[in-house]
């Protein structure tokens, strides 16, 4: 057994390479022995996302607070809340984040396979954000 210490895990932003606007990564958890889960809690201030992205394994977000937005590539945008359960297959295009009003934080969900556990791809544009709305 091994118990670690919540506070001894130390908080990063989330870089700006795969997010869009202020977003706090507290990892819980890294593959370990033969284990392959990754975990960590990821904190979305409004407006906050992360960049269109994959998992080799799939992914699964397990929201604890507030009110997010995501999607999958060709889908529709959709809302979480709090208590929403969300499972992304392996390899599918997709993206997460806050409402543009609403903070959100998930607890993040992934397993690792050669290595990685996420392949980060291209920004989420403003348009791709806020469909239809004009500039």
């Amino acid at each position: 057994m091994h118990i670690t210490n919540g506070c001894s895990q130390s908080a990063t932003k989330g870089p700006d390479e795969y997010f869009t606007g202020n977003a706090r990564i507290d990892s819980l958890f890294d593959p370990q022995d033969e284990a392959r889960a990754a975990t960590a809690t990821v904190s979305f201030d409004p407006g906050a996302r992360t960049a269109w992205h994959t998992h080799p394994l799939g992914q699964r977000l397990i929201v604890t607070s507030g009110c997010g937005l995501v999607q999958r590539e060709g889908g529709e945008i959709e809302q979480i809340r709090a208590g929403d359960v969300v499972w992304f297959p392996p390899d599918e295009k997709h993206w997460h984040g806050a409402t543009s009003d609403n903070a959100m934080t998930h607890i993040a969900i992934q397993e690792e396979q050669d290595g990685e556990t996420v392949t980060w791809l291209e920004h989420v544009t403003d348009e791709e954000y806020h469909p239809g709305s004009e500039s």
